[in-house]
């Protein structure tokens, strides 16, 4: 499946050459060339790399990315900037980005870094949503229709990482190891804590949480499509 990007640059000349070199790699890539403009791209179609500039008129890639954050968007997100200063750097990852490349750069390093950046959603957003639940990372609150769900430390794990990557399926591996990293222990506890992470988070409405036989689980409304 072909990866489908956003790239926000307002020197049209780089812009022109980025997307005709990932459209070359087998990618799809639409341009904006500011940050209102992106914005409104992002919240429009389902992108899986947005491409970054820092500095944009009006609305500078920092800003956008840190409105997107706290729209609780986990898009990942790659910062290009001419600015290599420890400070720049720290004011981009403080504002959500999960990758930053200095220009001039490599067309090859560019794709290298989207096609790692493509193989997980980003970790930075702080507010989480699936249906009719949302998840504060800051706060470590849970809450499903109006009600604040009383989670173990564990289950808190559990559901954050079934929801920054909902609707798609988390395999019991990836989920054993977000709770006990490589120490994964020889018993039944993964299955004990997901019993009572299912039984808290389906009191409310509809089930949420769900076992997908063969793969493992996922947060979302009923027949989802295995992916």
């Amino acid at each position: 499946m072909s990866l489908f990007l956003l790239l926000v640059e307002d020197d049209f000349d780089l812009a022109a050459t980025v997307v005709q070199y990932l459209e070359l790699e087998g990618m799809i890539c639409d341009h904006a060339a500011s940050g209102e403009a992106g914005l409104t791209l992002v919240r429009e179609n389902d992108y899986d790399i947005l491409i970054l500039d820092i500095m944009l008129p009006r609305l500078s890639g920092i800003d956008v990315c840190r409105i997107l954050r706290d729209e609780g968007r986990d898009l990942p997100v790659l910062m290009l900037t001419a600015l290599d200063t420890l400070d720049d750097k720290t004011a981009g990852f403080s504002s959500g980005t999960d990758d930053y490349l200095i220009k001039p750069f490599d067309m090859p390093e560019l794709v290298m870094r989207v096609r790692a950046l493509a193989r997980r959603r980003s970790g930075q957003a702080r507010l989480l949503s699936a249906c009719d639940l949302t998840l504060n990372v800051d706060t470590r609150e849970a809450v499903r229709s109006g009600r604040k769900l009383a989670l173990t430390p564990t289950g808190w794990v559990l559901l954050e990482t079934l929801t920054r990557s909902s609707p798609a399926v988390v395999t019991r591996q990836r989920l054993a190891q977000a709770v006990w990293g490589d120490d994964i222990p020889e018993t039944n506890s993964l299955k004990v804590h997901l019993h009572n992470l299912r039984r808290e988070v389906n009191k409310d409405g509809m089930p949420l949480l769900h076992t997908v036989p063969g793969h493992g689980y996922r947060i979302g409304p009923p027949h989802e499509t295995v992916s």
